[in-house]
């Protein structure tokens, strides 16, 4: 085997290697002398084959399995006898006429590429600085809180004869939907239970309920949004002929000990606690997810080094498949976001860089200070995971039991929030406060 290198880049090795045909066939002889007392051929006694004959039986099979091992080798022979620490998988192109290799005519020859990983230092980050922005839970909004939950605990009482539906009023209805004059699963209920205003049917659909009455029948035209999850519907225009069976008045929403009981509490003021305590939490995942972002940021603006072209590459690619998903969805071009195909494509490459180059740190830190993702945390994201679809929760389980690569997936984003939470320890951190909405703007909005 004759390894050569035949380029040298800052982050990038390439290597041919040759494997002659002699060799090959050498090898080949070696495992068929190896077998040869294994194998039963009719006319022969057990390991009395001659070779020859068991090279005329079996020699092509073994030959494609010697010249995958040998690619192997080779490939990890470069790396190892060069002292590489590959950032991905090397990439391994053949050379010349691969089948003429199989049929042993000719050398075996390849190609094997491999970026490493950058030797960088990350910077001490107990020197950062960030802000962190905060806000105060006013009385104000516990008020509005609870009287929510007052109005969505409320009973409800039967309208008189004739009396319409008005909004918030809760209607008893049969319906049934179709597209194209084609009836389409889940497009029919019997006996449910509709609040008008909730927003639980798809835009339009309640509208159109306000002022009918019981016995009437009502045909609801909507137009199903365009990013509706079943895509067979998404974009379609739809009928839905809908029969009020009952119109319930909603009863008035009485904030006191009785509704807190009504919720296993003991008073309104345990409520009012409660709720205080669950709009806090909201605060501090919102102040928690712009605090990532700004960590995010201060190590991406200390950190300058030469990035895997692959490993880009591959980022790049991942995000220009979702753009062009999401243009596709929307019937939009790269024109419509007043740019060009080039400009669009320059700035999601620097996404791409930027990504990269923080997974690069947030891994070198993450090893330096011995964070790591146990099996028990990853199996607990999963459980989180199949709880999203109920009744196939056994399903998801399988999946991502026989899938490493979705495990992978799995395990990536808790190592990230993982050295994230142990940097935000470390880092020198003032607070800002912020109204509201700033605090629940995303953070992906912001220029870093």
């Amino acid at each position: 085997m004759q390894i050569t290198q035949t380029l040298s880049e800052d982050l990038r090795r390439q290597f041919t290697v040759t494997v002659s045909a002699s060799e090959l066939d050498n090898r080949v002889t070696k495992r068929l002398e190896d077998m040869k007392g294994k194998i039963n051929l009719k006319g022969f006694r057990p390991g009395k084959a001659p070779l020859s004959h068991l090279k005329k039986q079996f020699g092509k099979s073994v030959l494609g399995e010697v010249v995958e091992e040998a690619v192997s080798e080779g490939s990890q022979k470069a790396i190892t006898d060069n002292a590489l620490k590959p950032a991905i998988q090397p990439r391994v192109e053949p050379v010349g006429d691969i089948n003429a290799v199989v049929d042993g005519n000719a050398d075996l020859s390849f190609t094997v590429t491999v970026d490493l990983m950058p030797d960088f230092t990350p910077t001490d980050v107990s020197t950062l600085k960030v802000e962190k922005l905060v806000s105060d839970v006013s009385d104000a909004e516990i008020d509005e809180a609870v009287e929510r939950i007052a109005k969505n605990v409320r009973g409800h009482a039967k309208r008189a004869d004739g009396e319409p539906a008005q909004k918030d009023d809760m209607v008893v209805i049969d319906f049934v939907g179709s597209v194209d004059a084609v009836e389409f699963e889940g497009g029919t209920g019997n006996d449910f239970n509709l609040t008008l205003g909730s927003g639980q049917f798809i835009p339009g659909f309640e509208d159109q309920l306000i002022g009918a009455k019981a016995g009437d029948k009502v045909d609801v035209k909507v137009t199903f949004p365009t990013e509706y999850h079943a895509a067979n519907l998404a974009g379609k225009d739809a009928l839905f002929v809908v029969t009020v069976k009952e119109v319930q008045a909603p009863e008035e929403a009485k904030i006191d000990d009785a509704l807190a009981q009504k919720l296993g509490l003991d008073t309104v003021a345990t409520l009012r606690d409660r709720v205080r305590d669950q709009i806090k939490n909201d605060y501090g995942q919102a102040t928690r997810m712009h605090l990532k972002r700004r960590i995010l940021d201060a190590l991406d603006k200390v950190h300058d080094f030469a990035l895997p072209p692959a490993m880009v590459e591959a980022e790049f690619g991942a995000i220009w498949a979702q753009v062009e998903a999401e243009l596709a969805r929307e019937g939009k071009t790269a024109a419509d976001e007043g740019k060009s195909e080039d400009e669009l494509k320059a700035e999601y490459r620097k996404i791409a860089e930027r990504r990269v180059r923080l997974g690069l740190v947030l891994g070198k830190l993450g090893e330096q200070n011995g964070i790591t993702i146990t099996g028990e945390e990853v199996n607990r994201a999963i459980t989180e995971r199949a709880r999203q679809y109920p009744g196939q929760e056994q399903q998801v389980f399988q999946y991502y039991a026989q899938n490493q690569q979705a495990q992978a997936e799995i395990r990536a984003p808790l190592f990230e929030d993982k050295v994230v939470d142990f940097i935000a320890e470390l880092v020198q951190v003032s607070e800002k406060k912020v109204a509201k909405d700033v605090l629940f703007a995303d953070p992906e909005d912001e220029v870093a």
